[in-house]
């Protein structure tokens, strides 16, 4: 072989080399949990960190309104205006909530008489005439759906609008809506437009817009926060 093909061999050879490798490849390839990720598909994804404010934004967020079931906690929620009109869509998708949800305990009107009373379970009526009907804000009940109370559990899983659907629907049994309560159940295993639809609130569905700022408050704002610089040096004394 002569030496020019040898010197031309040897001039591109570094160059396909380098053009296989990809460069910085620790900065790229570190281990990591992308959001919304698993690290295996038997392990469920990260949901955000508890009481932390989700991106998609939230009106009780918890480090605002902790989610012990305290009657204290809950009457703070009480002030929280119901952001979702109740108009059509939302009482149909809190009568499905509530189907699934709630008149298990409370009964398909709220009076107590869910199937779970014939079991021991205590009937609490939320009703036209009860005190949820004649007493209660939206804002309560919400607060309640979510931080539960006695022998209510949380019902943290469900989806924070679909809880004032819920209210919603609530209102319409309670004779207190525009919208006639429609109480008709289906068959056990029956699907389709008895269940809940997607999620409103994924990663790729935010949830409605709340502003904070409407709703009324008695606790006293934090003051703001100077940011220092860390990585300033101190300056020396002459």
């Amino acid at each position: 072989m002569s030496a020019s093909r040898v010197s031309r061999i040897s001039r591109v050879l570094p160059v396909l080399l380098l053009s296989a490798c990809s460069w910085f490849t620790d900065f790229k390839q570190q281990p990591k949990i992308d959001p919304w990720e698993s690290p295996a598909d038997t392990i469920p994804p990260r949901a955000n960190p508890q009481a932390s404010v989700p991106t998609v934004g939230t009106a009780a967020p918890g480090f605002e309104y902790n989610r012990l079931p305290m009657p204290q906690s809950i009457a703070a929620m009480a002030a929280i205006p119901n952001p979702v009109p109740a108009d059509s869509a939302s009482v149909n998708r809190g009568r499905i909530e509530f189907q699934i949800n709630c008149a298990v305990c409370h009964g398909p009107l709220g009076m107590a008489n869910g199937t779970a009373t014939k079991y021991g379970m205590a009937g609490i009526a939320i009703g036209a005439g009860s005190n949820a009907a004649n007493s209660l804000a939206d804002g309560y009940i919400f607060g309640m759906i979510r931080n539960g109370r006695g022998l209510m559990p949380p019902y943290n899983r469900i989806e924070e609008s679909d809880r004032w659907d819920i209210v919603n629907y609530l209102r319409s049994i309670q004779g207190k809506g525009t919208i006639a309560a429609d109480t008709i159940h289906g068959r056990p295993g029956e699907t389709g437009a008895l269940v809940p639809g997607a999620s409103r609130m994924g990663p790729t569905m935010p949830s409605p817009y709340f502003n904070p700022r409407a709703v009324p408050t008695s606790q006293p704002s934090a003051p703001p926060i100077t940011p220092t610089d860390t990585t300033k040096k101190p300056e020396r004394k002459p």
